[in-house]
């Protein structure tokens, strides 16, 4: 028997062992892109003398075209975008639609439907996480530690974020130290990115946030607060946004030196707050839900 008879073989079994377990045919074969009429006569032929190694016909009707298959295995294995992600993506910079079924169907048969072990899942925490309403009430700030290699060569820098707890809106830099004085820096680079007025920055206690820091802040009329020691969940936005960056942008950059590191920053910046679709905003970029919050509450820019 070749590998195609076994490889059929295979997929049947799958087939009734996935319908024993919901109890629900028709799912089933929504599910396996089949017909129900394909599937009652593979259930009398296994009846009769066990599952064959006839091929497995499959309707073409519920793929996806090539081209739109393509892109979604692109999209998988570059960034490892979720379905739904991948459904926002195509629509928003092809032009092609797509349900979330068929995106996971495409990256189920294709041996995609798992992310890879160093692209785990969110954990299921015990806590609950808010949301403010106003731009600007309250804005997370945290570093990210960045090593790049280069002739062989170790290179340290820090990459200083905020991010706004209201839109998702992300102020990104990056710096050869790891001090309060670019921390400070940092503050004033935000207050010029965003186009709304900082009520409140939290961070958490490490070094770089501490007096002089904390009274720069203060001067410029924004409030300080600090999370709780060993509460990195408090500040879980910007954390998780950490994430992204190394997903979606770190893995793909290449270190020449620091201008250049420095404007590819600032394209990803831009691209993030004006272009990305967000999973927590419904598919929409910050500065598109920071636009419809402007409109809603004009007094509080």
């Amino acid at each position: 028997m070749d590998r195609k008879a076994l490889s059929d073989i295979a997929r049947k079994k799958r087939v009734f062992a996935y319908a024993d377990k919901i109890g629900n045919i028709a799912k089933t074969c929504r599910y396996f892109g089949i017909s129900r009429e394909t599937y009652y006569d593979w259930r009398k032929r296994y009846a009769a003398k066990g599952v064959n190694s006839k091929p497995c016909p499959q309707n073409p009707k519920l793929r996806v075209p090539k081209k739109v298959e393509e892109k979604i295995l692109y999209l998988r294995t570059n960034y490892h975008f979720g379905p739904a992600r991948i459904v926002w993506s195509l629509e928003r910079y092809f032009g092609m639609k797509v349900s979330t079924t068929g995106v996971y169907r495409v990256l189920l048969r294709n041996g995609l439907n798992k992310l890879p072990g160093g692209a785990r899942k969110r954990s299921v925490r015990d806590f609950k996480r808010y949301e403010k309403q106003v731009p600007g009430h309250r804005v997370q700030v945290d570093v990210k530690f960045l090593t790049f290699y280069r002739q062989g060569r170790k290179i340290k820098r820090f990459q200083y974020t905020a991010i706004d707890d209201a839109t998702r809106a992300r102020a990104l830099k990056v710096y050869e130290r790891h001090t309060q004085a670019n921390a400070q820096d940092f503050i004033d680079y935000i207050r010029k990115t965003f186009p709304f007025r900082i009520h409140t920055i939290q961070t958490d206690n490490g070094h770089e946030f501490q007096a002089k820091f904390h009274w720069h802040c203060e001067d410029l009329g924004i409030r300080h607060v600090y999370i709780k020691p060993a509460s990195p969940h408090l500040n879980g936005k910007v954390e998780r946004s950490h994430r992204t960056d190394k997903q979606e942008f770190w893995q793909l950059v290449d270190y020449v030196d620091d201008v250049d590191i420095k404007a590819k920053l600032k394209e990803w910046e831009t691209y993030y707050n004006c272009h990305r679709p967000h999973s927590s905003l419904n598919g929409k970029a910050p500065f598109e839900v920071l636009r419809e919050k402007l409109q809603k509450q004009p007094e509080n820019v």
